[in-house]
């Protein structure tokens, strides 16, 4: 990039970090102290606000940046993600939204311990919204080094060390500043300008293949060198059996991990009543809909336009494909058009990675201190304030967080995000549905569902070639690869389901019949809930 590439760009960074710091000051004058203000906002926020903030929250760097690197390296099989992503939230509509606003207070274990024994579920609870939650972070963290090495010049590992380090030390300035009501306002802040960065590059593909989408497709398949199998199912995981179990594993992670992800769910408290928790999700299903499908647009547009090539010469994984679409559509390399545009996409791009990471660090912090802490504390001693806990676990969040992120930098962000979410759906879904529909659900039964969930997904990834025994590993000099697929969804999700369930059938616990009946009647009228 040039020089002014870098400077206009970086003002734009500088500007927006401005703005949230300020934002976060602001916040923090006028805010209360309690429990409830730093978790959950004071529960102030309209829906319209709060589905601008989920959007805001879910809109990451693994569907700006990512996916719509993998579309333009995969053309179809790259349509999996925005598939997934957007599906997802018809299991979060249905099935998860409303009941959980009614049935807890600040984090997931809120709802499975109103009907068990409170100390091994909530234990069990934080720690895999805290696994969880470091593996999102991971992306976004490589997402972040991905963008800031473009911009400065696409070679520099020095550049993407200190671009983690500055990330992960905003974020825990955000959260133990602000709490949860800065972190909304940075997300919906956040989202309006992410929508308006893609809205303006879609029209800007669209116009220059004459709105023609035909033309555009076909366009892409002559330049990705695949010819028609870049439109057709199996460029990525049609090569073998392998293969196409990943592609299952992977949608499967996809639509049912939205509903265990500790950062979305803790989105439902931050609103009033159950209703505008629904209504919040509504909204943010139209937003996000909306994206996916310029992404799609994007990601053909970067293929066309670019080629695979250039996609790659910048990140092998293909996430820099977005801000070197803006440079070649505002006029190229050297122009004022293209400066302007690539600085304004690629300053966006961070302020999308500096609001998602805010939002989990907040609900990973609020499970080590809200769960973990209130569990694990000596009985008898002098307990610390929940917030003061939450806050120290934020900054200690962010170290885990930043060394991971320089460790996996060269990984694509959307395949990191799809692990995330194979684990939040092995772990946390299956006890969150079971307590809320199973009448028999016991103590045993819940802590089996996370453990034997999250302990295989983690191991599976830990033998799977994602970390050693092929070129593209974490540690390609080593191989521990037992595991043959990426992603750990097929075998892990049943397995979470099954702990459950086996946990259950063999506890010579009696489940508690009032208890189930006072969570069925919260979680469906919302009489009583927090």
């Amino acid at each position: 990039m040039t020089e002014e590439h870098q400077t206009l760009a970086l003002l734009l960074f500088s500007a927006f970090v401005a703005v949230t710091l300020g934002i976060t000051t602001w916040v923090s004058r006028n805010r209360r102290g309690s429990a409830e203000e730093f978790y959950a906002g004071g529960r102030l926020f309209s829906p319209m606000e709060n589905g601008f903030a989920i959007a805001g929250d879910y809109m990451s760097a693994a569907s700006f940046l990512g996916v719509t690197g993998l579309i333009a390296l995969f053309g179809y099989d790259g349509l999996l993600y925005v598939v997934g992503f957007l599906v997802a939230w018809l299991v979060v509509l249905f099935l998860v939204a409303e009941l959980v606003r009614n049935c807890g207070r600040f984090t997931m274990a809120d709802v499975v311990a109103a009907r068990m024994r409170e100390r091994p579920v909530r234990i069990a609870a934080g720690t895999s919204s805290v696994t969880v939650s470091v593996l999102y972070l991971v992306a976004q963290m490589v997402g972040a080094g991905s963008l800031v090495a473009l911009l400065l010049g696409g070679t520099s590992d020095a550049a993407r060390y200190w671009t983690v380090i500055g990330v992960g030390a905003l974020m825990v300035i955000y959260v133990s500043l602000g709490g949860m009501r800065a972190t909304t306002w940075i997300q919906i802040v956040k989202a309006v300008l992410l929508l308006g960065g893609t809205i303006v590059l879609t029209v800007l593909v669209l116009v220059r293949f004459h709105g023609d989408v035909d033309l555009l497709l076909l366009t892409a398949a002559e330049r990705s060198g695949h010819g028609e199998a870049f439109l057709a199912p199996g460029l990525k995981y049609g090569g073998d059996w392998t293969a196409r179990f990943d592609f299952i594993s992977l949608g499967l992670a996809l639509v049912l991990g939205t509903a265990g992800l500790p950062h979305i769910l803790s989105r439902f408290y931050t609103v009033p009543t159950a209703r505008a928790a629904r209504r919040s999700v509504v909204w943010a299903v139209g937003l996000i809909g909306g994206f996916y499908l310029m992404t799609i647009v994007l990601g053909f547009g970067a293929a066309a336009v670019l080629g695979p090539d250039a996609v790659r010469g910048s990140s092998a994984a293909g996430n820099t494909a977005v801000p070197l679409l803006a440079l070649d559509l505002g006029g190229g390399a050297g122009s004022t058009g293209g400066t302007v545009l690539f600085a304004i996409v690629a300053a966006v791009a961070f302020a999308t990675i500096l609001a998602v990471v805010a939002g989990i660090t907040l609900a990973s912090s609020a499970s080590v201190a809200h769960d973990l802490y209130a569990s694990l504390r000596r009985r008898g001693g002098k307990p610390r304030s929940e917030v003061a806990v939450a806050r120290v676990a934020a900054v200690g969040v962010g170290v885990v967080a930043i060394a991971l992120g320089l460790l996996a930098r060269d990984l694509n962000v959307a395949f990191l995000v799809g692990l995330a979410f194979a684990v939040a759906a092995s772990a946390n879904l299956p006890v969150l549905l079971y307590s809320l529909f199973w009448r028999g659900f016991t103590t045993r039964g819940a802590v089996w569902a996370v453990y034997g969930g999250l302990i295989p997904a983690v191991v599976l990834v830990v033998l799977s070639p994602v970390v050693s025994g092929s070129p593209d590993s974490l540690f390609p000099g080593i191989d521990l690869q037992y595991f043959p697929l990426q992603n750990p969804g097929l075998v892990s999700i049943p397995l979470g389901f099954l702990a459950g369930w086996l946990g259950t059938v063999t506890s010579t616990e009696v489940p508690d019949e009032a208890k189930h009946a006072e969570t069925e009647v919260r979680s469906l009228t919302g009489a009583g809930a927090a």
